[in-house]
């Protein structure tokens, strides 16, 4: 119920806090490729805290601040997108994803992400989605990319890490650049 299809076998839906258990499992298989780029209060380590993780997601999406979804692929949940801000008032949000590896290079995130983009400026007349990115997460900046987002510029070195302060990249795109690049897909 409530699924929008991304693939033949993937579909994007709802993630809540009765799903802790699933979500709990998903990150412990993606738990190593996202360490280096998520914040660590987002890759729960117990079932406590995935059900935590969640239930501010859900209280996000109350408030109308931010939201989750999940990205299922043949029945098991393998990341997903979610708004990490939400201000209908200013008409900004930020995305951001997480998949683990065994569900890389079949194009889940960009369509997943496409699909949040889709809502947020169509439905919620949004102006500007954001996407932030600790420099060197290949991975995520070339989601950004294939979605026609624009580096805006880098935050130096405010993030700590394991080996140093890291910088941030801010990528963004405007609604009538994505609405521009939907007219351009449909010809």
């Amino acid at each position: 119920m409530f699924a929008v299809p991304l693939t033949a076998d993937a579909e994007l839906r709802p993630l809540n806090p009765w799903h802790a258990e699933e979500f709990l499992a998903n990150l412990d298989r993606a738990r190593k490729n996202m360490t280096p780029w998520v914040a660590p209060a987002f890759i729960a380590t117990d079932l406590d805290r995935a059900r935590h993780v969640l239930q501010r997601y859900a209280e996000r999406w109350a408030r109308d601040d931010g939201g989750i979804w999940g990205i299922w692929c043949d029945g098991t949940l393998v990341g997903g997108v979610l708004l990490v801000s939400l201000d209908v008032d200013t008409g900004v949000c930020e995305a951001g994803c997480w998949l683990e590896p065994a569900a890389e290079g079949r194009g889940l995130v960009t369509r997943a992400v496409s699909r949040l983009i889709d809502w947020v400026i169509d439905e919620r007349g949004l102006h500007r989605v954001e996407w932030r990115v600790l420099a060197g997460n290949v991975r995520s900046i070339a989601v950004a990319r294939r979605l026609g987002m624009r580096r805006d510029g880098v935050l130096r070195e405010v993030s700590p890490g394991p080996d140093g302060r890291r910088d941030l990249e801010v990528w963004s795109l405007l609604a009538p650049e994505w609405r521009a690049r939907r007219a351009g897909d449909e010809n």
